[in-house]
């Protein structure tokens, strides 16, 4: 599929049907759904507030570097104190922030979270430890954006984030 040779031998153990798929095929499956899958990405993100000033171009860069994550509820999508490496996006579901005040101390709720909610932009901005837990408090798929693709493509509203981060 990639105009290289084998890399291994398959031989099969027993009778069985096999099926192929030539190249072509393949290519322009992967294709459509790549170009599907940035399609449903920029719908979304033309809903997500803080993104709404985003010129398309800079839109399906940011689609392309997405990566889809799952959580279920109860679990923890980023833990207070430790490093961020990522800025999320919730697509589907609800998650919440709670924090610890003090050293030892039960955290305590601090905002909600649903579809279109973003986080985890102040580590990558200030470039400091987690400030809160994320917990997911229904199933959740987030949108995840890695420390040097938010750098590079959320630049153009880095000093929106900050202004919102000081709120």
């Amino acid at each position: 599929l990639y105009n290289a040779p084998r890399a291994a031998t398959i031989i099969a153990k027993e009778d069985g049907v096999l099926w192929t798929l030539d190249r072509e095929t393949f290519n322009n499956i992967v294709k459509e759904a790549a170009i599907k899958k940035r399609e449903q990405y920029e719908s979304f993100l033309k809903s997500v507030d803080i993104l709404k000033s985003i010129e398309p171009y800079e839109l399906s860069q940011i689609c392309d570097a997405l990566k889809s994550k799952k959580y279920k509820s109860g679990d923890y999508i980023i833990k207070q104190d430790e490093i961020g490496e990522e800025f999320f996006i919730i697509e589907e579901g609800e998650a919440v922030a709670t924090k610890s005040f003090n050293k030892g101390e039960e955290a305590q709720k601090v905002y909600s979270y649903n579809r279109g909610g973003y986080f985890g932009e102040l580590a990558l901005i200030k470039n400091e430890p987690r400030a809160a837990n994320i917990l997911a408090s229904t199933d959740c798929t987030v949108l995840s954006l890695e420390r040097k693709s938010f750098k590079r493509l959320l630049g153009p509203i880095e000093n929106i984030l900050k202004r919102n981060s000081n709120d």
